[in-house]
């Protein structure tokens, strides 16, 4: 959502360090290009003049002090980074549990924010830590809300507490207090209770909200703003904060097509912080947000640390280390160790999505938004259709069974074939990496290779010639 916004500041600091040693005006300029970015980007005006004369006052109080060459324009980039994580909240916040359970959580905002999927992703969130919440369908004015609660609860394995099965007639207020009672009654260590919104701010929806406030006394009150809106964000969070109160910001839909305006906004002038980011549309897609990574990702640095933990979830540490054995062992790596890497990719979710977390991935955004998604899926489906004997040995590939094997998976006998090429010689290059060579794709890049050193002290066996003279000439030149 921030590409605009990274665009331009990623250019304007390139620029900035093409200068060499640098001038007031050189930070003038910079902060200029800042400035036009970050209201092009629809963050508030006197959020923009806030920051933007900050960070020029302390780069040209840095200025005597900086060392000349690239170091000045990186002394520069530091400033900004340090200023943009403040203006985001500073540190991530969690939410305070309570000391005798259970810590209740209540949602507010405006209809179409998603607060109700933004439940559900909640209580999976905690659920996957070992929790045990319970979400309380409090949300009896919109149509289908109860059910909608419903259903995303049962998705995920989370209970619901409702009025009736399917039902949005009731007291919201009643609902809310008896929930709370049936937590406690139930042992439940967490309660997430989903209110009602309206398409606008009035006085009806703010003293439906107080009133279930003051009946459940929340340990959190968090407002749920979509990213989207733009500067009506800020609007909103201030009518909200003066009307009901809240004690964090959850941002929805920042997947989409925003500017990024409103978690720019937000933060800072309700002095709330922002704690959670829903990132997509499944259950999954939402995790606590991190003002540092959000400024890396602005400034064009990418989102190392959020990409290894989705690895880190995705991949399981059983897996890899049997697959370290068989590299270290010496065993072939083969395509059921492949489609087990692939499923694990899946689990992370859009390889798009992933790719832009890369530093540097503004640089190959068209690459990024060509990219197949459906590619992985293709993959998959030839390999599934694939025997266990032909998972674990190739070469037993002839002709009919690829053309069975391209048949079952709806693709051509090419696809089989190029699948099988790519994967013998990722397998190859494996074999190179553990013998202690370099791979040859970067050894034509004028690297050396590097040959595996002899153990001390042991004699060198002379290897046999194959009979094969393809093979032959292939160890030859090996």
């Amino acid at each position: 959502m921030f590409e605009s916004l990274t665009t331009r500041i990623s250019g304007a600091f390139s620029s900035l360090r093409g200068r060499g040693k640098l001038s007031a005006s050189d930070i003038e300029s910079t902060c200029a290009d800042i400035r036009l970015a970050l209201l092009e980007a629809d963050v508030a005006q006197s959020v923009v003049e806030n920051f933007v004369t900050l960070i020029q006052e302390k780069s040209l109080a840095a200025l005597p002090e900086m060392q000349s060459g690239t170091n000045q324009a990186n002394a520069i980039f530091e400033i900004v980074n340090k200023e943009l994580i403040e203006i985001l909240g500073g540190a991530a916040r969690r939410v305070r549990f309570a000391k005798n359970p259970p810590t209740v959580i209540m949602l507010a905002g405006l209809q179409g924010a998603g607060k109700t999927t933004l439940a559900g992703k909640l209580a999976k969130f905690y659920a996957d830590q070992g929790n045990t919440p319970l979400l309380i369908a409090s949300d009896l004015a919109r149509p289908n809300a109860v059910t909608q609660l419903q259903v995303v609860g049962e998705s995920i394995g989370v209970p619901v507490f409702a009025p009736e099965v399917g039902s949005g007639v009731g007291d919201p207020v009643k609902v809310a207090r008896d929930g709370i009672a049936f937590a406690k009654s139930k042992q439940y260590n967490m309660v997430i209770v989903d209110t009602a919104g309206r398409l606008g701010i009035d006085e009806e929806l703010m003293k439906q909200a107080r009133d279930i406030r003051d009946a459940v006394q929340p340990d959190e009150i968090l407002f749920v703003v979509d990213a989207m809106i733009g500067q009506d964000a800020v609007r909103t969070s201030q009518a909200f904060l003066d009307g009901v109160g809240f004690d964090g910001v959850v941002l929805t839909k920042l997947d989409g097509d925003a500017r990024g305006g409103a978690a720019l906004s937000i933060a800072s002038l309700t002095k709330r912080p922002i704690m959670f980011a829903s990132t997509g549309e499944k259950l999954a897609d939402f995790d606590i947000f991190y003002p540092d990574r959000m400024a890396s990702q602005i400034l064009g640095m990418g989102d190392v640390a959020t990409l290894a933990e989705q690895a880190k979830k995705a991949f399981n540490t059983d897996s890899a280390e049997r697959l370290e054995k068989k590299f270290e062992s010496g065993e072939d790596f083969t395509l059921e160790d492949f489609l087990e890497q692939l499923e694990a990719m899946s689990k992370m979710g859009s390889m798009s999505k992933m790719l832009s977390m890369l530093p540097g991935a503004g640089a190959m955004k068209k690459q990024i938004d060509n990219f197949d998604e459906s590619e992985l899926v293709r993959t998959k489906s030839i390999v599934q259709s694939m025997t266990p004997i032909e998972r674990r040995d190739p070469k037993v590939l002839n002709g009919a069974r690829r053309a069975r094997i391209a048949l079952g998976s709806g693709r051509k006998v090419s696809d089989v074939n190029s699948l099988v090429e790519r994967f013998s010689a990722a397998q190859k290059m494996m074999k190179q990496v553990r013998n202690g060579g370099m791979p040859q794709g970067l050894g034509g890049m004028g690297m050396p290779a590097m040959p595996k050193a002899a153990p001390k002290n042991v004699p060198q066996k002379k290897k046999s010639k194959s009979g094969n003279p393809a093979k032959r000439a292939l160890e030859e030149g090996q």
